[in-house]
């Protein structure tokens, strides 16, 4: 191992090969290529095989980073990609679009001077890889179980449940709203982060795998939560948060200010060929204008880097706290900036100017004073620092919160958090109904697609433990 591994002290770290910013700001291709299979090698060997992989433990998912870098490293990829894939249902996924260096590569053992191994861009790899060999097959349980689940939600929490419950031999049933598969994972993330066609083949697998999708279908609406209940024998809500924080400013009314998700799906859309009034009236595209994007999260940094790709005349992306206290990815900051985007640090919006349209975001400057309970600089304004920042379109990436999902599916004795999020009991993942589990943003919040994945692989074993139960205690009563 010693031959093949450790060599961080003599190899310097490499991402694959970005495209130049001039070229990659005028299309919504991803950004890498893909590492030569030798590369990918090389850079795997960089890991330094330590007695205790911090890198595994801030991993969300706890994916076997050492191992499947080892394999790797020795050219056996189809062993590394099933590694990968055993604790990660969607690999390629979160090696594009997590953000590694606040995870795995950020906590990588490796002193700083020589660089952390570039995890995220291998796993990428292994898996493409497997998917161009056909090491991707799809699931055959190895017996079928007479019990049906539905899901609610055909996002990353969702399917990745209904993966593991399909390999245990589950009829698993997934329910959505929106008429495609994938959630935020299609409409929310841009193509330049995640092309659409691996999102798609993820779901051709599922399909393979007899998963069944039934799409355009609100529950609540189209069919009843009760009538959904009676179908399945064990229901997990995914739903996701998709409620847009506002902010209460004089003429946040104007036109020309909208919520992040909004604008993300129209371009999504809009990129997947269907028709968007919204975009075709120009109301959701930045072409030829002045944008200005409100937040530091990583929906903020999509909204800039989309407006980049439409054309904008200028992007400012304008944040209260400095660039070491904001919490997305300093890697999308980076690409960001090369891109043309212009950072406004330690400024708030105070007031919107203009008629019937927006013209200017009046902003106020921020000095970061004591750390509150969580331990962040408190953001205060600066008196006598406002200026006028010329905004066409004014983008609010501020976060989601929960809708009220008790009274959208119509059952009142859904229990719910204070924040509005679901209640479960921690160690079942059960909510208040018998039977009903939760999963993913709806219950902890707006959080990382890597996350959801977790949460909803825990939900499958909890399910697959209360039904199992469920079957035995009925065996016993039949038998007395």
């Amino acid at each position: 191992m010693a031959e093949r591994m450790l060599k961080f002290v003599a190899t310097p770290q490499a991402l694959p090969d970005k495209r130049p910013a001039a070229l990659r700001r005028r299309d919504f291709e991803e950004i890498y290529a893909d590492y030569a299979r030798d590369k990918a090698a090389e850079q795997a060997a960089r890991c330094s095989q330590c007695g205790v992989p911090f890198c595994q433990i801030h991993c969300p998912l706890h994916n076997n980073i050492p191992d499947w870098l080892k394999l790797t490293a020795e050219g056996r990829l189809e062993e590394a990609y099933e590694l990968s894939a055993a604790t990660n249902n969607f690999p390629e996924i979160c090696g594009r679009i997590c953000p590694q260096d606040r995870l795995c590569e950020g906590n990588c053992v490796i002193e700083k001077g020589f660089d952390s191994v570039t995890i995220g861009a291998v796993e990428k790899f292994i898996t493409d890889t497997a998917w161009e060999q056909g090491w991707v097959q799809p699931i055959r349980p190895r017996r079928e179980r007479p019990e049906s689940i539905g899901i609610v939600g055909a996002g990353p929490a969702g399917l990745a449940a209904a993966e593991q419950l399909r390999r245990k031999g589950y009829r698993v049933t997934v329910y959505d709203r929106y008429d495609r598969v994938g959630g935020l994972l299609i409409y929310g993330i841009p193509n330049f982060k995640l092309d659409k066609a691996i999102v798609r083949r993820r779901e051709t697998l599922l399909r393979q795998s007899k998963v069944e999708f039934v799409l355009n279908c609100e529950i609540g609406r189209d069919i009843s939560f009760a009538d959904l209940r009676a179908r399945h024998d064990a229901v997990l809500l995914a739903t996701g948060v998709y409620k847009a924080r506002d902010i209460a400013a004089p003429g946040a009314g104007l036109g020309g200010i909208a919520a992040a998700l909004d604008y993300l799906t129209a371009a999504n859309r809009h990129g997947l060929g269907d028709a968007v009034p919204d975009f075709d009236s120009g109301a959701l595209d930045a072409n030829g204008k002045h944008v200005v994007v409100l937040g530091g999260g990583d929906t903020a940094m999509d909204c800039v880097r989309t407006a980049v790709r439409q054309g904008a005349k200028s992007v400012k992306c304008l944040y209260r706290r400095d660039r070491a206290n904001m919490p997305g990815s300093q890697r999308e900051v980076r690409h960001a900036e090369e891109e043309g985007v212009e950072f406004v640090w330690l400024t708030a919006p105070q007031t919107f100017l203009g008629q019937d349209r927006v013209s200017h975001v009046r902003a106020v400057r921020i000095h970061l004073g004591m750390p509150d309970a969580t331990g962040r600089q408190t953001p205060q304004e600066i008196a006598g620092s406002p200026v006028n920042v010329p905004a066409d379109l004014v983008l609010k990436a501020l976060g989601f919160d929960a809708e009220d999902l008790p009274t959208r599916l119509g059952v009142a004795d859904l229990g719910v958090t204070r924040r509005g999020t679901l209640a479960i009991d921690v160690k079942s993942l059960m909510t208040s109904l018998d039977g009903v589990f939760a999963a993913g943003d709806i219950v902890r919040g707006a959080s990382l697609v890597v996350w959801a994945v977790r949460d909803g692989r825990d939900a499958a074993e909890r399910i697959h433990s209360y039904l199992v139960t469920k079957a035995a205690a009925a065996v016993a009563i039949a038998a007395e």
